[in-house]
């Protein structure tokens, strides 16, 4: 992994935030009510790998698990200033952890959370639960989305495959 890090280039930089901004959301989703703080790091990580063919074969079942207790410190410098920000989470920056770590799983909280996504990943969360012909609009297929309880599988269907 290569971290890119152009202080200059503001562009770069506002699109590599909203991409750490989006994995936490799509995370939020797909967790449960309650979690710890590497929990969340699992899911985040799980976001790249779980596409993968080769996470069913040939690879170790505890990749994402391995990558993340080895590299906490790391996780926690780059998602510290989105969940200090974050009204879902109450994260103690000077413990440099998460607390008290509740998400609200109402319909509400869950459609906010998913109009919160990128439109790409709406678009395909959409093209999921919408059947062709019906051409519903985004934000009524979302609503749905939000009240069935399997919202997150939903989320997860809907992320981007590795190839």
């Amino acid at each position: 992994v290569k971290i890119l890090t152009q202080s200059e280039n503001s562009r770069l930089q506002a699109a590599l935030g909203s991409n750490l901004r989006s994995a936490v959301t799509a995370a939020f989703l797909m967790l449960p009510e309650s979690f710890s703080e590497e929990e969340l790091y699992v899911q985040i990580t799980g976001l790249s790998y779980s596409g993968d063919f080769r996470m069913v074969i040939g690879e170790d079942r505890w990749k994402v698990q391995n990558i993340v207790k080895s590299n906490v410190p790391h996780f926690q410098k780059l998602y510290s200033s989105i969940l200090e920000d974050c009204p879902q989470v109450v994260y103690k920056h000077h413990l440099g952890r998460l607390e008290a770590s509740t998400i609200d799983k109402s319909p509400e909280g869950q459609f906010a959370q998913l109009m919160a996504l990128p439109r790409t990943l709406q678009q395909k969360i959409t093209s999921l639960v919408d059947p062709p012909g019906k051409n519903r609009d985004v934000e009524e297929i979302l609503l749905q989305v939000a009240h069935d309880p399997d919202c997150g599988f939903v989320v997860h269907q809907g992320r981007p495959r590795s190839v």
